[in-house]
């Protein structure tokens, strides 16, 4: 009889043992791996803002799948298995909210940003303005797809603004990202390249020449949301809200962004 009853209060025990956690203490041990697709202007500051978040979830590793926002987009519409957007275009953003692969209540406007011309760091061309881009001694202009590179679209607005859009199209070089174009500009494989300012700041290989005014092209929102269907939605929300925190706004501040 005593074995008997030595025997269930074992078991008892070890049933406990297995049941006793809480859902979410045992969803905080498992390892999960977050799929962001995000602008690559954003990239520098993400690869930042992954350190601080994983610091503080451990249990979460964030993988980043930069690229044109448009590219991005198009891959979600065709069922690529992100959880979180982060664009560069809110008109590529409103598509997904629109078609409900967004989730309407978990997503934001967080950042701004600017167009800039740029040019390799000894300017060669003597480039003063997004005029001179008509001197015949800039062969070759690099911009973004426009459309699938937003930053390539308000190139392209920007350009079309000030009227030297059909004097510059025969020497445009498009490009995949707008880091590609800040690469062709920086290696000399071409004479000016128009891009973020977030992208100009952190190289010492190239110099701003001009900021497009703000007029010139379609406002420079960076919304961010939630994927709907992921199958990580509590790991996505942190990271979502992670994002929204004033010591990591202050990340994207120091690269150049500006905050809503």
């Amino acid at each position: 009889m005593k074995n008997v009853i030595l025997t269930s209060i074992f078991i008892g025990l070890w049933f406990i043992s297995m049941t006793g956690c809480s859902p979410n203490e045992q969803s905080n041990s498992e390892e999960i791996e977050l799929t962001v697709s995000a602008a690559a202007s954003l990239k520098d500051s993400l690869e930042e803002v992954k350190e601080l978040f994983e610091e503080e979830y451990p249990h979460v590793n964030v993988r980043f799948n930069f690229g044109g926002s448009g590219s991005l987009q198009q891959q979600i519409s065709q069922g690529a298995p992100v959880d979180i957007f982060f664009s560069s275009s809110e008109p590529k953003f409103n598509t997904l909210i629109e078609s409900g692969l967004i989730d309407e209540e978990n997503n934001a406007p967080l950042l701004k940003n600017e167009i800039v011309l740029i040019a390799e760091t000894s300017n060669p061309s003597n480039l003063l303005s997004f005029k001179d881009l008509t001197n015949k001694k800039i062969e070759h202009i690099a911009i973004g797809i426009p459309e699938t590179v937003p930053a390539g679209e308000y190139a392209k607005e920007t350009l079309e603004y000030i009227n030297i859009w059909n004097d510059v199209e025969s020497k445009i070089v498009y490009a995949k990202d707008v880091r590609q174009v800040l690469s062709y500009v920086e290696t000399g494989n071409v004479g000016a390249g128009i891009v973020y300012r977030t992208d100009a700041l952190p190289s010492d290989k190239v110099i701003i020449i001009e900021s497009a005014v703000p007029d010139s092209h379609s406002a420079i929102h960076y919304p961010v949301g939630i994927i709907k269907g992921t199958k990580h939605f509590e790991a996505a929300k942190d990271f979502y809200y992670f994002l929204q925190k004033d010591d990591v706004l202050e990340v994207f501040e120091n690269d150049g962004f500006i905050t809503f």
